[in-house]
């Protein structure tokens, strides 16, 4: 994919973090109702946490997680951060494309039996908690960006070094699997 103009690729990024921060606080929302109705001891107020979450659940949840999966997704292969490059936006996109999924397809569900049964439900007060923790260790990868290069994105580099040297591209190493590896 060509790198994004930098005007697209700006407004691009704030759209990103915007739905990604929404979806944070959607999680957060999500973690208040589910605590209030799991602990109250009044059944009319554990039904009413229930249908807010289900509102969230229907209106915000899928269209947050899949404009944050796919605003991210274009961002890093429009920019030259890349999609396989650094750990940190690898991670961010697995996590990204868990999360996104397990909203979908297990929490969706989940809140719509909690809905209609009215009966607290511990999994609605974990599955928020998980989220965010997930959505506040992306949030601190985004900002610190650790762990360095993947091989492919070392490879990358080393290429295009050599190019600028005007050197050939060295080629690909092949693993030799006879040969234990060198860790640390």
């Amino acid at each position: 994919m060509k790198h994004l103009r930098r005007p697209v690729r700006r407004a691009l990024l704030v759209v990103h973090v915007a739905v990604s921060v929404a979806w944070l606080g959607l999680s957060l929302g999500l973690l208040a109702l589910g605590l209030t109705a799991y602990t109250t001891q009044d059944p009319s107020l554990t039904q009413a946490a229930y249908r807010a979450m289900k509102v969230f659940a229907d209106w915000l949840l899928v269209p947050v997680a899949l404009v944050t999966f796919g605003s991210g997704l274009v961002l890093s292969l429009g920019t030259p951060w890349g999609l396989a490059r650094h750990r940190w936006v690898w991670i961010k996109f697995w996590i990204t494309l868990a999360t996104a999924i397990a909203t979908i397809f297990a929490l969706r569900p989940e809140i719509a039996h909690a809905a209609a049964a009215g009966v607290p439900d511990s999994s609605l007060v974990a599955a928020p908690v998980v989220s965010t923790t997930a959505y506040l260790f992306m949030t601190a990868i985004s900002v610190l960006k650790p762990w360095g290069l993947t091989r492919r994105g070392r490879h990358l580099r080393d290429s295009a070094t050599l190019r600028r040297r005007g050197a050939p591209a060295a080629p690909r190493k092949t693993v030799d699997v006879s040969r234990p590896r060198r860790t640390a």
